[in-house]
Protein backbone atom coordinates (compact mmCIF):
# COMPACT_ATOMS: atom_id res chain seq x y z
CA UNK A 1 0.00 0.00 0.00
CA UNK A 2 0.59 3.31 -0.38
CA UNK A 3 -0.10 6.73 0.61
CA UNK A 4 -1.91 9.40 -1.55
CA UNK A 5 -3.11 12.92 -1.19
CA UNK A 6 -6.15 13.93 -3.12
CA UNK A 7 -7.15 17.03 -3.96
CA UNK A 8 -10.69 18.53 -5.30
CA UNK A 9 -14.20 20.29 -4.73
CA UNK A 10 -17.77 19.34 -3.92
CA UNK A 11 -21.34 20.83 -4.67
CA UNK A 12 -21.91 22.09 -1.18
CA UNK A 13 -25.73 23.46 -1.06
CA UNK A 14 -24.81 26.50 -3.50
CA UNK A 15 -21.22 26.69 -3.17
CA UNK A 16 -18.02 24.80 -4.12
CA UNK A 17 -16.08 23.36 -1.12
CA UNK A 18 -12.56 22.67 -1.56
CA UNK A 19 -10.92 19.24 0.48
CA UNK A 20 -7.69 17.62 0.56
CA UNK A 21 -7.26 14.04 1.81
CA UNK A 22 -5.32 11.66 2.73
CA UNK A 23 -5.50 7.86 1.79
CA UNK A 24 -3.66 4.21 1.85
CA UNK A 25 -4.63 2.46 -1.40
CA UNK A 26 -2.77 0.58 -4.22
CA UNK A 27 -2.86 2.94 -6.96
CA UNK A 28 -4.46 6.13 -7.65
CA UNK A 29 -7.46 4.64 -8.82
CA UNK A 30 -8.10 2.99 -5.33
CA UNK A 31 -7.23 6.17 -3.65
CA UNK A 32 -9.81 8.42 -5.89
CA UNK A 33 -12.58 5.31 -5.19
CA UNK A 34 -12.11 5.87 -1.23
CA UNK A 35 -12.33 9.50 -1.56
CA UNK A 36 -15.94 9.36 -3.21
CA UNK A 37 -16.55 6.54 -1.16
CA UNK A 38 -15.56 9.48 2.30
CA UNK A 39 -16.87 12.51 0.84
CA UNK A 40 -20.25 10.53 -0.18
CA UNK A 41 -20.54 9.11 3.72
CA UNK A 42 -19.58 11.52 5.35
CA UNK A 43 -20.99 14.76 3.27
CA UNK A 44 -24.05 12.92 1.30
CA UNK A 45 -23.02 14.24 -1.52
CA UNK A 46 -23.66 12.47 -5.02
CA UNK A 47 -20.44 11.50 -6.72
CA UNK A 48 -21.19 13.58 -10.46
CA UNK A 49 -21.08 17.00 -7.74
CA UNK A 50 -17.75 15.59 -6.82
CA UNK A 51 -14.44 16.90 -9.08
CA UNK A 52 -11.29 15.40 -8.55
CA UNK A 53 -8.53 18.15 -9.58
CA UNK A 54 -5.13 16.07 -8.53
CA UNK A 55 -3.81 12.79 -7.35
CA UNK A 56 -0.49 12.17 -5.67
CA UNK A 57 1.75 10.05 -4.09
CA UNK A 58 2.92 10.97 -1.10
CA UNK A 59 6.37 9.78 0.79
CA UNK A 60 6.20 8.49 4.24
CA UNK A 61 8.03 11.29 6.00
CA UNK A 62 5.28 13.68 4.27
CA UNK A 63 2.28 12.21 5.64
CA UNK A 64 -0.09 14.36 7.71
CA UNK A 65 -3.27 12.27 8.69
CA UNK A 66 -2.13 9.77 11.37
CA UNK A 67 -4.34 7.16 10.52
CA UNK A 68 -2.64 6.55 7.24
CA UNK A 69 0.40 7.04 9.16
CA UNK A 70 -1.01 4.22 11.14
CA UNK A 71 -1.91 1.83 8.51
CA UNK A 72 1.29 2.28 6.56
CA UNK A 73 3.23 1.39 10.17
CA UNK A 74 4.99 4.97 9.30
CA UNK A 75 6.73 6.38 12.45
Amino acid sequence: MKAFRVTGEFLMAQRRQKFTKEVAAKDEGEAVERVLSLLGSKHRVKRRKIRIHNVSEVAPEEIIDPVVSYMLKVG
